[in-house]
């Protein structure tokens, strides 16, 4: 009998043990899963601070060869200066897995504008080398993740480097009276202005109400000769005529372009041959800034993905492969207008 109780008491220890240790190795889960959660953009504890005073690069480990599996990477550029951004320029030596669904869902590599939280872009696959990214201010954050399984190769390189905006804070509306500024900077101010009223307001602070009145109230002395022969209305609208110029200036719009030469893929036939892209175009006749020459430069990239016809040559024998495929071709989202020489390109 006391063989018994001493194999029951035995008995119920061993399992106990079990039970904890079981516990504790499900904690351990847990508890791991919860620390790879965290250890993402938003987790300070875990990215690495760059300082940029020059420029640089960043790269996925062991880069150019395959890169680890289960990471999670996260850098932050900051500029040892304020009132600078910093552009970042993919190597054209970039492979992650492959997307699922036109997503990348496993191993990607995203740019974030710590300013707002903004994504500027996540990016996988190989089929085209991402494009540049430039910040909102002087600090940029990246962040690569690779899961369990199918690492690649090469990964990828971001190279860094430093961009001084070209911009006059002087000639801000709300720091500086008209009177105060030079006709140069005076005139840059009132192109900044996207409606009349704005633009009366700050010329006129304490009667602008008045001014706008009497700016649409024609005198017989003072009208013009489209007044007099009947060519147009008594009221003109200043604020269509500021819309019309900047749609019609440095905005996105549909450009044609090859397929072939957009991907650089000689080894294959598409049809159709071209597609219709979102590309900026127009001048800068009125440029912002206070430079010489202004060019119109995207600043706002995404790639979106177009189904084709593609057409291989069969190996060893004659004929071709047929297949519908999506190709990623750029399209410009946003441009703007900066000085000629201070893109970073």
């Amino acid at each position: 009998m006391l063989l018994f109780g001493l194999l029951l008491l035995t008995s119920a220890l061993a399992g106990q043990r079990h039970r904890t240790q079981a516990e504790s190795n499900l904690s351990s889960k847990f508890q791991y899963s919860s620390n790879k959660e965290q250890n993402g953009v938003q987790d300070p504890q875990h990215e690495r601070i760059i300082t940029v005073s020059t420029n640089g690069s960043i790269h996925s480990p062991r880069f150019p060869h395959t890169y680890p599996r289960n990471m999670v990477l996260v850098w932050r550029l900051v500029a040892a200066e304020e009132n600078v951004w910093i552009q970042l320029t993919f190597d054209e030596r970039f492979g992650l897995e492959d997307p699922e669904d036109d997503i990348c869902k496993y191993d990607f590599v995203e740019v974030e504008e710590p300013s707002d939280g903004t994504i500027l872009g996540r990016w996988c696959g190989s089929g085209t080398v991402p494009g540049k990214q430039i910040s909102k201010g002087n600090q940029i954050r990246i962040r690569f993740v690779s899961d369990e399984y199918f690492p690649s190769e090469p990964g990828f390189c971001i190279h860094y480097n430093i961009v001084v905006p070209q911009f006059t804070e002087a000639v801000s509306p709300s720091m500086l009276p008209p009177s105060a500024l030079p006709l140069d900077l005076l005139n840059n101010a009132v192109t900044a202005f996207s409606t009349l009223e704005d633009l009366i307001r700050y010329l006129e602070p304490d009667r602008w109400q008045l001014d706008l009145e009497d700016l649409y109230r024609p005198t017989w002395q003072l009208l013009g000769k489209a007044f007099v022969f009947g060519r147009k209305s008594r009221v003109v609208d200043l604020n269509l005529l500021k819309e019309e110029v900047r749609l019609y200036s440095c905005t996105p719009r549909n450009f044609s372009v090859s397929i072939r030469e957009e991907l650089k893929r000689t080894d294959s036939i598409f049809w159709p041959g071209c597609l219709l892209v979102k590309r900026c175009g127009g001048n800068c006749a009125c440029c912002p800034h206070n430079c010489k020459e202004c060019q119109c430069v995207p600043s706002k990239v995404t790639k979106k993905y177009h189904e084709v016809l593609q057409l291989r040559p069969k190996s060893g024998v004659r004929g071709l492969h047929k297949s519908l495929t999506d190709v990623a071709l750029e399209h410009h989202e946003e441009c703007d207008c900066v000085c000629r020489g201070h893109t970073g390109g």
